[in-house]
Parts: C-alpha cells; sequence; structure tokens
C-alpha cells in the first residue's frame, strides 16, 4: 500500500547515476530524508545539482561490508541501483568486471541491511536476464527468466542479486523486491560513444551530423525495443517498494509502444529537422534482437503502467543532449572554443 514518505529514511545505491538521481529527486519531492552512496565511477556528483543541500551524498565504497553498513545504517527502506555497468559492448562481453563487484555489492548490501534492521530493500534487476527464446517479438513475462540463461556475466549478477533477494525475504526480517528494467532512457545518461545506450548514442550521432551526412546503426536495424521514459520508471520503482516486497522480482517497462531501431533513428532526425540517411555496420553487436517488456503482472500487481509518449521523452531528450554537447564546446567562462 501507499507510503507517507515524509521524514522517512532513504538510501539509493547508486544515486548520482542516471536513474538513481531521478529517483533521488522524486522521493525527496515527497519528503523523504535521502542518503547516497556512490562511488562516482559512473554517478556524478552534478546529477544532484538540484537536491544537493537536501540529502546526504556519501562516497562509499560498496563492495566492501564496512561500506555497507555504513551506508545502511538508521536506513527504513533501501533502492539497491548500484552496479557495474556499461554500454552494449560491455553487457555482450564475458568479463569479471560485469560480475564480481555487483555480486558482491548485492551479497553485502542484503547482509548490512539485515544487520541494520532495514524495513523493505529493492533491488534494480535488468531485462538482461532474459533469453531470447521466439522468432515473434519477445514481450517476456518474468516466469521466462526460468530456465535461467542470460547472455552475459552482467545479467548472472542480476539472477544471483534476484535469489539472494529472495532468500533474505525469506530467512530475515528484510522484505525484499526486485524490479527487471527494459530499456528505460532519458536525461542525463550517459552521451560517451564508448558507453552510452542507443537513444542517447543516437541523439549524439545526429546532433553532431550536418545537412546530407549519414549515420551508422548497429546490424539491419530491425531489432525491436520497448523503450520506458525515466520518471515514469521512477514511479514504478517507488510503486514496487511500497506493494511488491515479497520476495518476486516483476517487471518495470513499456510493452506498448515498440520501435525498430530504422524507426528510431528515423524519429530523432526528424525531431532534429536535418536531412540525413542511415547506414548499416552488419560487423557490430546488436544485442537481442527483439525485446520489450510484458506489462500483465506489472499492471495487475502496481495498478500502474507508464504515461510518457515515446515522441515527447525523445524530443526531451534530444534537447538536453544538444545543450549537454554545446556545453562541451565551451570554456569555463562559456566562451565558444
Amino acid at each position: 500500500m501507499p507510503i507517507d514518505w515524509t521524514d522517512t529514511d532513504v538510501l539509493v545505491t547508486g544515486g548520482a547515476g542516471f536513474i538513481g538521481s531521478h529517483l533521488t529527486e522524486e522521493l525527496v519531492e515527497r519528503g523523504a530524508n535521502v542518503r547516497v552512496a556512490d562511488n562516482f565511477e559512473r554517478g556524478d556528483p552534478a546529477n544532484l545539482a538540484t537536491v544537493e543541500d537536501e540529502i546526504d551524498l556519501q562516497p562509499l565504497d560498496l563492495t566492501t561490508p564496512r561500506g555497507c553498513i555504513e551506508a545502511t545504517e538508521g536506513m527504513d527502506y533501501v533502492f539497491h541501483l548500484a552496479a557495474s555497468v556499461g554500454g552494449i559492448h560491455y553487457i555482450q562481453r564475458e568479463n569479471v568486471g560485469g560480475l564480481t563487484p555487483s555480486v558482491l555489492m548485492n551479497q553485502q548490501m542484503l547482509e548490512a541491511a539485515t544487520t541494520n534492521d532495514v524495513d523493505r530493500f529493492m533491488f534494480a534487476s535488468s531485462a538482461c536476464i532474459y533469453r531470447q527464446e521466439h522468432d515473434d517479438l519477445n514481450r517476456f513475462s518474468e516466469d521466462q527468466a526460468v530456465p535461467a540463461d542470460p547472455h552475459s556475466t552482467y545479467g548472472w549478477a542480476k539472477i544471483l542479486g534476484e535469489v539472494a533477494c529472495d532468500a533474505y525475504h525469506t530467512d530475515t526480517d528484510v522484505d525484499t523486491g526486485a524490479v527487471r528494467i527494459f530499456n528505460c532512457y532519458g536525461t542525463r545518461e550517459s552521451l560517451d560513444p564508448a558507453s552510452s545506450h542507443v537513444i542517447p548514442s543516437l541523439c549524439r550521432k545526429v546532433i553532431e551530423a550536418e545537412d546530407g551526412d549519414s549515420i551508422e546503426l548497429f546490424g539491419d536495424g530491425t531489432q525491436e525495443r520497448g523503450f520506458i521514459y525515466v520518471t515514469d520508471l521512477v514511479e514504478g520503482m517507488i510503486r514496487a517498494m511500497e506493494r511488491k516486497t515479497d520476495g518476486e522480482p516483476i517487471n518495470l517497462g513499456n510493452g506498448e509502444e515498440v520501435v525498430t531501431m530504422n524507426e528510431l533513428a528515423e524519429q530523432i532526425i526528424e525531431i532534429s529537422g536535418k536531412d540525413i540517411g542511415i547506414e548499416h555496420d552488419l560487423s557490430k553487436p546488436t544485442g537481442t534482437d527483439k525485446y520489450a517488456c510484458d506489462m500483465t503482472k506489472m499492471s495487475r500487481e502496481l495498478d500502474w503502467e507508464p504515461a510518457t509518449p515515446l515522441e515527447e521523452g525523445l524530443e526531451t531528450v534530444y534537447a538536453w543532449a544538444e545543450r549537454e554537447l554545446e556545453g562541451t564546446k565551451r570554456d569555463p567562462a562559456g566562451r565558444a572554443n
């Protein structure tokens, strides 16, 4: 049931990151006392500029028991978003860096939450736990995660986190939950070509292209995705904390508006107003061909669905990316280089 967040003590791990900073802002808006724990490997304190005077920002290493104990001390609720993450090149690889830090953080955060008598613990899992099974558009439902066979060590880290959450829910007094996040996008995502996800990556390519140029897509562009805007995702995460801490995971995504990568690129080009073509690099990694969220359980148990149309979200992100990239061309005095 809904929580009165006023004066609750809430921890957001990874709270200086893309999703975490939006979640932190919303919790502050609802009156919570928010502590953010982040090692700033990918997170940026600038993401929290609007609430920096209203939060407790702690630079902590959550791969250590001590860091997790310090982070959870005195907390009522924990949103655990911190993880070892990257772009498509990263999650396609089998790499110890995508497994070990996350597994350490997940396990030690749960143990610390138990030690410090946290009431509820919400784990940010991922759609990367699913593996494609069908030729038609996959709207993955929660039961398709078994038997587990994800593409990457990143996916395995999320599966292990879910298993640990369920075990702690069964064997301790902490109420736990896990949300499987599908293709979230929004402002504050990384625009670094080496690590960015598809929407900020495409926005950057289009912004930097001139009329008559072409941008490159990985694969043939027929890959399909359903995207959820970050403020919708934050609302879903808060609802999951309020209604779904029974140890079971639940999807968080948008399975209604599904687009191909070609259609997505065309929409972003249209927003730009430029005359830009599309080329395809068939040698690059493309991820799962078809990926979308089965919203059945989410809609029923959270009594909620995403509200932001893709076109509206893309326009917001494109405008933000333009401002960010223009800012990198200026010196500290604001003069164009």
